[in-house]
């Protein structure tokens, strides 16, 4: 069998993991060459796109896990834009500390996940209308908190380098270079030699358990298509102010949920949940307990996302939260997560959210309204989800 012919079948088989990468790669490349002066591959476009497609992202990562055991929050939205001016308030009114306001806002987001979770869970309420309860009782809070400044000022710098700082380059060696952000090179560089080990190491296990494995030209050709990825994005960032704040909060929410999803028992017992809740039922999984602890790292991540957020404007805001949730949905939902349930990656929530933010950027700059705006994303996710229809079918 030839390359081209292993290729082929390879992305056959795997076009819900590799095809959302696809997307991706030309979408950026359409709006490359269509947008005035490349302008939207230059790095200040591409540091901006990563910072306003950190809160969707943080969202979309627990959506993603919500989506595969087969529920659906609405709330997050609202919730993270009301927990995000509750977390300016406790700095501005009540001169707290940013400190103590960062993990109590979190706490607060966990216990309103898991009183979501209790409807679910122990009420059987449906996760649609529990959720859109949230919604309505988040929305509300907003405006109550809100209704005698309208917008909150938020003046702690340290709180708005979160949304708004970066990291700073290595100590004596800013003169070299200077245009040249030198940490995030290195960190670039790291991150390609641990991506490249992480999947010569599962190569091999895979061979000690006589699995199938990609073909060794494929294997190279993947390895050398993510390092270039990789090496070109890090090139960008590295070209203005370098690696964001907000970047390293997604990379570390990435890391920490991706680990959890494929390396811990946790994370089995959510993907069999999702792929069958009875089954898992009898074989001796707590279903609530797994709908309990879904629902409340979706609370702490709408926590996280409405700090992000209120952190990059430096301001709490009533309209704060506005259609949130249906970008973190179809975020998941173009990353791969199946409606069906139990299928679904951390890494392409943020791959999806990417797609969904390259394509607002994108059309910005093209100058298209916003109008045609929403019906092109609403065509993407479509799109996204009469992938997964056709999938699952064929897959059958």
């Amino acid at each position: 069998m030839s390359f081209f012919d292993d290729l082929w079948k390879v992305l056959r088989q795997n076009i819900r993991e590799y095809g959302m990468w696809i997307a991706l790669f030309v979408i950026m490349a359409i709006f490359t060459f269509t947008t005035k002066n490349n302008s939207f591959i230059s790095s200040r476009n591409i540091v901006n796109l990563v910072n306003q497609a950190g809160y969707i992202a943080v969202l979309a990562v627990g959506m993603t896990l919500v989506i595969v055991i087969r529920h659906i929050d609405l709330s997050v939205g609202f919730l993270g834009g009301f927990l995000g001016a509750i977390a300016a308030i406790a700095m501005v009114q009540w001169h707290l500390p940013v400190i103590v306001v960062i993990p109590m806002t979190l706490i607060l987001g966990i216990i309103a996940g898991l009183i979501t979770a209790f409807l679910v869970a122990q009420l059987k309420i449906p996760s649609f209308v529990a959720s859109l309860a949230g919604w309505l009782i988040y929305r509300g809070a907003i405006l109550v908190v809100t209704e005698s400044t309208g917008t909150i000022i938020i003046p702690d710098k340290g709180f708005n380098a979160i949304g708004n700082g970066f990291i700073p380059d290595i100590p004596g060696l800013e003169g070299i270079f200077p245009s040249i952000h030198k940490l995030t090179l290195l960190l670039g560089l790291l991150g390609i030699v641990a991506l490249v080990f992480n999947e010569i190491s599962n190569r091999r296990k895979k061979q000690a358990y006589n699995f199938e494995v990609l073909p060794p030209a494929i294997f190279i050709l993947k390895l050398v298509f993510m390092a270039v990825l990789v090496g070109v994005v890090t090139w960008l960032l590295a070209g203005y102010q370098g690696l964001s704040w907000t970047a390293v909060v997604v990379l570390v929410v990435v890391l920490i949920y991706d680990f959890i999803a494929n390396q811990t028992v946790l994370g089995r017992h959510i993907y069999a949940v999702g792929g069958n809740p009875e089954a898992a039922e009898l074989s001796g999984i707590s279903v609530k307990r797994i709908i309990y602890v879904v629902f409340g790292s979706m609370g702490m991540l709408s926590a996280l996302s409405g700090i992000l957020f209120a952190s990059r404007l430096q301001s709490a805001t009533t309209t704060a939260g506005t259609l949130w949730e249906l970008d973190a949905i179809a975020a998941a939902y173009v990353g791969g997560v199946s409606a069906a349930g139990g299928v679904g990656k951390v890494i392409g929530s943020i791959i999806g959210a990417l797609v969904m933010m390259s394509l607002t950027s994108g059309m910005n700059l093209m100058g298209i309204g916003i109008s045609y705006q929403y019906i092109v994303r609403g065509a993407v996710l479509a799109a996204a989800v009469i992938f997964d229809v056709a999938t699952r079918n064929r897959g059958k």
